[in-house]
């Protein structure tokens, strides 16, 4: 099972990296704490001192055009916001 989908680059999680140590992650719906915890320890190489989890549901959308009401959702995901032991980085533009 694949756990990390792909780290998320964002306004807010490139913040909370600089300042906190803290990095964001798309991973399996199904993955636990333990888990993440032991592929991202794996993959980057760094120690990892917490794990905290967010569920998203879809979103549901409704376009009414001429041909009528189109229903649609977006797809369910889960993030992982991963808080790194002091002096550990991960360098996520290293790799382009």
């Amino acid at each position: 099972m694949n756990i990390i989908i792909k780290p998320l680059i964002t306004e807010k999680a490139t913040s909370q990296s600089e300042l906190h140590n803290c990095y964001s992650f798309l991973v399996n719906k199904k993955a636990n704490k333990v888990e993440i915890k032991k592929a991202v320890e794996s993959v980057y190489g760094v120690s990892v001192n917490k794990v905290r989890t967010l569920n998203y549901g879809p979103t549901r959308k409704t376009k009414y055009t001429k041909t009528g009401i189109q229903n649609g959702k977006t797809n369910a995901n889960k993030k992982a916001v991963v808080d790194v032991a002091e002096g550990d980085t991960i360098d996520f533009f290293s790799k382009l």
